[in-house]
């Protein structure tokens, strides 16, 4: 394809704030902060950072090296590479539509809550009446209103993965609604997705700002702040902290997934990507680190609350204060138990708004803010598996890969599609997107080789990368990224049969064996796609080489 028949940002901002917005995410709001406060609160941002140098810039420089200089997809770009690794684009691609799958059901859980915030009292403020109208639900009761409210009501959630009830027709209208909006996000290629990313990518911001200037009002914010930025220091000895720091910034830049090479590829030829690397990088982790600072102003609200309820109860026991340290616990408990995923984002936030003054303003600013994080990850995401489709011609239509995502989502709606969602968020793209990077690293390294690497990039920004650019790609990120690997493999060999949080049990359950067969087809499927393509290009080769042998013998004889 000519270099001038590509499609291109409207401007260098459209590419740097779409990159903003697909690396910006979930995971800022609900990872970070959970991995902050189980891994000695200020002393995370340690390890964190020194991650951030080592693995995470470097590899997101190289992603958009990739696909600014050969201007294709994926697939497209490593097959240009060698026609050997077009399999590393396939992966990527296949990885993208597992996530693509799931990932718009969050976005269907921020609609149904951001539709239920405009009523006079918050529907997980209160448990709702029995059918005899002479008290509260008795499943209510045993649990909180808001666990109540996520469990039963958004997600219907049946007693185990194998029992199913059927679509929750709610859920399922939502989730159309998602991938309708993802849709015309994306209609017109990057034409449309350049103007929409300056409000996916700059409005959480806002909202973040609001909410911190809010949080930081609230009674015991403080004591969560404080906590976050009291550092454990020894947790610096704890090999586990360095893993999980070193896997955030993996995940949380988007690396692997083919979105920023997609992106990238639309770019001008010699536009100035290295600096655009080293600026997204760092405000996706000020933005953890932000957000970071707002969850622990809610946690410290939350615990407070929790502590004084706990305070009064000793009291009405005829207790003082000051004589039972044991209702201080209570409040060093509560910040200490640590929450992530749509535990924190749906639970923990929901039950520190329904405390605040004005609950419901506030339940549709943070809603909104969770779906703009959402939707602003779904454009890289659908894009890293539209971009390469297209320029193969394999599809021509947007709507149909939105379509097929859509229909094949729709099980994710079911009473069980909670358990199908953990599936595919614990085994869909973790084992398969370690391997990946590892591949392009290794592949640009020493395959395609560092020196015409660096001629690429000396030919697009007119000068070669320095020192710790070369150091980085060819030593230490693959070195992390080998650990992370092995890392991952023996944590799963370790931990015997994948199991999963029933809904009526208190144990973990082990998967039935037509999960665990499921499993072992999410981990398998996008990886074994290299080493099949690899062996696909090596027997057409042979192939064409016999029949040109023959041919050459045919023409001897015929001589």
């Amino acid at each position: 394809m000519a270099k001038d028949a590509r499609d291109s940002w409207g401007s260098p901002m459209e590419f740097v704030l779409a990159c903003v917005s697909y690396a910006v995410g979930l995971g800022n709001v609900w990872r970070f902060p959970y991995l902050c406060q189980m891994h000695g609160g200020g002393g995370f941002l340690i390890p964190y950072l020194i991650m951030l140098v080592l693995e995470g810039v470097p590899l997101f420089y190289l992603e958009l090296a990739i696909g600014q200089k050969m201007r294709l997809g994926s697939i497209g770009a490593w097959t240009a590479i060698s026609p050997y690794l077009g399999g590393v684009g396939l992966a990527s691609v296949v990885t993208s539509l597992y996530l693509c799958l799931y990932y718009n059901i969050i976005n269907a859980w921020s609609f149904w809550y951001l539709f239920h915030s405009f009523q006079s009292v918050l529907p997980w403020a209160v448990c709702p009446a029995n059918s005899n109208l002479t008290g509260p639900l008795e499943e209510c009761e045993k649990a909180t209103p808001t666990q109540y409210f996520f469990y039963r009501e958004t997600l219907n959630i049946s007693p185990s993965i194998e029992e199913n009830g059927g679509l929750h027709m709610g859920q399922a209208l939502c989730f159309l609604l998602a991938w309708v909006i993802t849709y015309l996000f994306i209609v017109r290629g990057i034409k449309s997705t350049g103007k929409v990313v300056y409000f996916t990518a700059t409005f959480p911001y806002v909202v973040m700002l609001i909410y911190l200037i809010r949080g930081m009002t609230l009674h015991g914010a403080l004591n969560g702040v404080k906590y976050m930025f009291t550092p454990k220091m020894e947790e610096l000895a704890n090999p586990t902290t360095w893993i999980n720091a070193a896997t955030q910034i993996f995940f949380s830049l988007g690396l692997g997934f083919g979105s920023l090479i997609a992106f990238a590829s639309y770019n001008q030829y010699h536009n100035n990507f290295e600096r655009q690397a080293i600026i997204v990088s760092f405000i996706n982790s000020g933005t953890s680190i932000f957000s970071a600072i707002v969850t622990f102003s809610i946690y410290g609200f939350k615990a407070t609350v929790n502590y004084e309820t706990c305070l009064e109860r000793y009291i009405s026991f005829g207790t003082e204060a000051g004589a039972f340290p044991v209702s201080h616990l209570c409040l060093i408990f509560c910040l200490f138990q640590a929450v992530e995923g749509a535990g924190l984002a749906f639970i923990v936030y929901s039950e520190a708004i329904k405390n605040m003054p004005l609950s419901q303003l506030w339940s549709v600013l943070y809603f909104v803010m969770l779906l703009l994080l959402g939707m602003g990850s779904m454009l890289g995401n659908i894009t890293a598996i539209i971009t390469p489709l297209r320029d193969f011609k394999v599809v021509a239509r947007i709507s149909g890969v939105c379509l097929l995502c859509l229909l094949l989502g729709l099980g994710f709606t079911t009473t069980s599609g909670n358990y199908w969602f953990t599936m595919f968020n614990d085994y869909g793209a973790t084992f398969s997107l370690l391997f990946v990077v590892l591949i392009e690293v290794i592949a640009v390294s020493y395959i395609y080789g560092i020196r015409r690497f660096e001629k690429d990039i000396e030919d697009m920004l007119g000068h070669r990368p320095n020192w710790y650019w070369k150091i980085m790609w060819a030593g230490v990120s693959p070195l992390l990224l080998i650990c992370l690997f092995v890392f991952y493999v023996v944590n799963y060999i370790q931990g015997g049969t994948p199991t999963y949080q029933a809904w009526n049990k208190d144990l973990q359950t082990e998967y039935p064996v037509f999960g665990q067969a499921f499993i072992g087809l999410l981990l398998v499927s996008s990886v074994s796609c290299i080493p099949l393509t690899a062996l696909y290009v090596f027997c057409q080769r042979k192939k064409h080489a016999q029949q040109h042998k023959q041919q050459l013998t045919v023409n001897t004889v015929a001589a």
